[in-house]
């Protein structure tokens, strides 16, 4: 049986073994995790799923950066290419048995299992059944449209910790080739292609070619993401400016486009 409060309460609990934590990414991933609940909960009412399943996506919501709290603990940074913590989130759920303080029976382990694995690869694994595959993609939107929110909102320094310092290191920074053409094919980037600073804010922003529902890009439209996360720096490099204006257009009028088709 689901019950999402006393989950709350266990997450809560949870974050106790953590509590000395000083690294700015703490609270940072504490105040993500609430908001993807708060997705979560928004993508599964507005796709009119059942109680059960609302419930459900919550649950993953909530535990499905785990393991960003071990990464923390263990690294005092983040490191997506060097640390896959979702991979270690699924570890400390199912094989060390963390996951029976957030929900007794067993009934829905394989789907919140997949999906905690699946949230941050660059692709969903192929052969899932209808039910998993769903909650995958609603866990990845819900993810995704937090990380917008985190990046808008969010001190330079908290956002990118060990990476980037400041503000002028964006608007100081060209962007690397492989990351362009991904935004010219309207594609994700890959963690490995990111060289500088202003590679890290674009991987962002091409997030965008992942969201699964219409709702999620009216979220987009409906907060404007794309022209204040760009607007967020005064780009120094011509070429950079330059570009940086190709790519809003390009991502403004994908998501004009999806909401679109889905309506």
């Amino acid at each position: 049986m689901l019950d999402i409060k006393n989950a709350k309460l266990a997450f809560k609990k949870f974050l106790e073994n953590y509590k000395n934590q000083d690294d700015l990414g703490f609270d940072l991933k504490v105040i993500h995790t609430y908001n993807v609940v708060e997705n979560a909960r928004i993508l599964a009412k507005g796709l009119n799923l059942s109680k059960e399943d609302i419930e459900l996506a919550e649950l993953i919501g909530l535990l499905h950066d785990i393991g960003r709290f071990e990464e923390l603990k263990i690294l005092n940074k983040f490191d997506s290419v060097g640390f896959n913590h979702a991979e270690h989130g699924v570890k400390m759920l199912f094989k060390d048995g963390l996951v029976r303080n957030f929900i007794q029976n067993n009934e829905y382990d394989k789907i919140i299992e997949t999906a905690i694995a699946n949230h941050s690869k660059f692709a969903i694994e192929k052969n899932l059944d209808e039910k998993t595959l769903l909650h995958c993609k609603i866990i990845r939107d819900s993810d995704k449209l937090d990380n917008f929110r985190v990046k808008e909102e969010e001190k330079i320094e908290s956002i990118f910790p060990k990476v980037v310092s400041s503000k002028e290191e964006f608007e100081n920074s060209t962007i690397s080739d492989a990351v362009y053409n991904s935004i010219k094919k309207l594609e994700c980037v890959r963690l490995l292609d990111r060289k500088t600073p202003i590679d890290y804010w674009i991987c962002v922003l091409a997030f965008i070619f992942d969201l699964n529902f219409s709702i999620s890009y009216k979220i987009v439209k409906e907060k404007n993401y794309v022209n204040h996360l760009i607007d967020r720096f005064d780009y120094k490099i011509a070429d950079t400016k330059e570009k940086i204006e190709e790519i809003r257009e390009i991502l403004n009028n994908y998501v004009d486009e999806k909401i679109k088709i889905y309506s």
